[in-house]
């Protein structure tokens, strides 16, 4: 018997939340650790897989950790236990820890890290920092009987076929005549084997994004009654959706930095942040980027942005940042990247099965401490 959640299903839904094909050249994203056919009972979540949180989640008889960050992100050569890492790995392999991780996709995703983080700081009206993906897109066009042309209008549009901006279900239908001789062999929906067939059939044009191509097509075929259907795919110059790192937005109301600095560090949690810039600067319009991302800042001065608020940030650039107008609010990795998680824990509970646990790491995952 299949058993009701498995470390597939948990991935199915995480891919849906974060698409791997957004994750920035060279990133690791994915399942690290463990097989996809796993039983899944408990989820827990964290920023980094540290040995605390694995020997955390290992006590509490977790099935599957998800983190940010990666566990093996650079090749590995050796796994030497006699390392904290090493044992971390091996204690996961031990008691079959299943480890997943979505990072640079996370970032970039709709409702993922920035997003969280500029609804965490009041941002309204933003768009994206630095483009990253303009997805490529597809024109689906299939012929089908004046009968079941309804039924896979549909099909195809609740599988991601379409969308046109703010619209759904964007399609051209012409009707026509379709012609076919079914040959010996051949089971037929419409017409006889060995005679030539006429039928009324509805050309169907739609768009398809390149992601959504695959599952638009599947769904088109189990909705169609035909043994072989006649279908195209054409490439198409139009590009689609874009997406990015980082977002830029209005603040919820103009405030002088310093009381925009202290507003950052408040709704982050931290008894301290550091800054650049005059502290009497009106922000009214700012730049987020979870992580490193210090070398957006020329992103955030070309998007209009009067501060960007970001971490590990060198004394270089800042310095430049500053010369050139941009104020830097510099708060810790952890701080900005840790609100995803109750996002991401919100979103887990509604998919999965009633009796999978989901819990947010309770283990202090930023290396900063406050003096």
């Amino acid at each position: 018997m299949r058993p009701v959640c498995t470390v597939r299903d948990v991935i199915d839904i995480m891919n849906r939340i974060a698409p791997p094909e957004l994750a920035m050249e060279r990133d690791v994203v994915g399942l690290q650790l463990g097989r996809l056919d796993k039983p899944v009972q408990s989820v827990w979540l964290a920023l980094d897989p540290y040995p605390a949180v694995i020997d955390a989640a290992v006590a509490a008889g977790a099935d599957l950790l998800i983190t940010h960050h990666a566990m093996l992100f650079r090749p590995v050569q050796r796994i030497d236990t006699g390392t904290a890492r090493g044992r971390t790995i091996a204690a996961a392999l031990a008691h079959d820890l299943a480890v997943f991780n979505a990072h640079t996709n996370l970032d970039i995703a709709e409702g993922g890290v920035n997003d969280v983080l500029a609804e965490r700081l009041g941002l309204s009206e933003c768009e994206v920092l630095e483009r990253t993906r303009t997805e490529g897109l597809r024109k689906l066009v299939v012929f089908v009987p004046v009968s079941h042309h309804e039924a896979v209008l549909q099909a195809v549009c609740a599988a991601g076929a379409g969308h046109i901006g703010a619209y759904s279900h964007c399609t051209f239908n012409t009707e026509g005549t379709g012609t076919f001789l079914p040959l010996e062999g051949a089971q037929p929906f419409l017409g006889e084997v060995g005679r030539l067939e006429r039928a009324a059939e509805v050309r169907l044009e739609t768009v398809v994004p390149e992601s959504k191509l695959e599952p638009v097509v599947r769904a088109m075929l189990e909705a169609h009654p035909y043994e072989e259907v006649a279908y195209d795919i054409y490439p198409l110059q139009l590009m689609g959706k874009v997406s990015g790192i980082g977002r830029v937005g209005r603040l919820f109301r103009p405030m002088p930095l310093g009381d925009f600095a202290d507003h950052v560090r408040e709704r982050l949690g931290l008894a301290h942040i550091r800054f650049s810039g005059d502290p009497k600067l009106t922000v009214e319009r700012v730049a987020v980027l979870g992580g490193s991302g210090g070398r957006f800042a020329a992103s955030a001065i070309a998007k209009g942005a009067q501060v960007l608020v970001t971490s590990d940030c060198d004394h270089h650039t800042v310095a430049e940042a500053w010369q050139d107008g941009l104020a830097i609010v510099d708060a810790t990795h952890a701080a900005l990247e840790r609100p995803v998680l109750d996002k991401i824990r919100e979103r887990l509970a509604r998919e999965l099965p009633d009796g999978v646990t989901i819990e947010i790491a309770d283990v202090p995952e930023d290396p900063f401490q406050w003096i």
